[in-house]
């Protein structure tokens, strides 16, 4: 099995005199002390998808990521602690030798395959998954990212673990999967903010929304999740967050432990 995983994971408080000045308590969820090697959204987003693949008799994950995606390195590891092989399907040419994130898929048994840009840009699509089952066999999906609705009820679970006082929760966005848990596990007094780490992100906003409900139900009424309501999750560019968070956030800042509420 995967080992002591450090749950809860520890709240810190950021110590800032701007935040004092601006009458702002800013706190972090250290998700990324969880595990060494699945650190953060990775254990929340895989540790429902590992119990569903068990649980249909799966022994093979298969997952996709670029050359230097975490979400690769994550699932050859918890492949390895628990019990699967695994199958990354990069993007893009080979190229040797390996960096240090395949290299250390490799180390932990994953078979890397590899496709070229215009073809994993079709990933999803019928032709693609059929030619991978071709060549695998059976293997379990996991998306890029680790972003469905398991991951999203990984994620959901996230907000409990916060002080009731925190009433607005900002989240990194990839491909949309840990903001849309977060935001199906929040209050509805609470505000979900998340922001892009692409370029033209905004395009996500459409899959955070569809996947909240899907993904909560029936936890979560489809009707009453919409852009411009907390449950939802707003998306927002870096470049629009107030110009003393993005200076806060630029510069190094020590952090104060404290217990965390369960």
């Amino acid at each position: 099995m995967l080992g002591e995983l450090r749950l809860p994971s520890p709240v810190v408080e950021i110590e800032d005199h701007r935040l004092r000045v601006a009458g702002v308590r800013v706190v972090l969820k250290r998700d990324d002390l969880i595990h060494p090697e699945v650190p953060g959204n990775k254990w929340r987003k895989l540790k429902y998808n590992l119990a569903t693949a068990r649980e249909l008799g799966f022994g093979t994950l298969l997952t996709f990521g670029g050359a230097y995606s975490n979400h690769i390195r994550a699932t050859a590891a918890v492949g390895a602690y628990c019990g699967f092989e695994t199958i990354g399907v990069i993007r893009g040419e080979e190229h040797l030798p390996l960096n240090s994130s395949l290299q250390y898929a490799v180390s932990r048994g994953m078979r890397l395959t590899y496709l070229e840009r215009t073809t994993y840009r079709a990933k999803t699509s019928d032709a693609v998954i059929g030619a991978l089952h071709r060549e695998f066999g059976d293997f379990y999906l996991i998306p890029e990212g680790g972003s469905n609705a398991d991951a999203v009820r990984g994620c959901a679970e996230l907000p409990a673990k916060l002080d009731a006082s925190v009433d607005v929760l900002f989240c990194a966005v990839g491909t949309g999967g840990t903001l849309a848990g977060v935001a199906a596990g929040a209050r509805a007094d609470q505000l979900v903010v998340g922001v892009p780490v692409l370029k033209g992100g905004a395009f996500l906003e459409d899959d955070i929304v569809f996947q909240v409900p899907v993904a909560m139900a029936p936890l979560t009424d489809r009707s009453s999740v919409r852009r411009d309501s907390p449950s939802a999750g707003s998306l927002v560019p870096r470049s629009r967050l107030p110009a003393w968070w993005r200076r806060m956030v630029c510069s190094p800042c020590r952090l104060a432990a404290r217990p965390e509420e369960k």
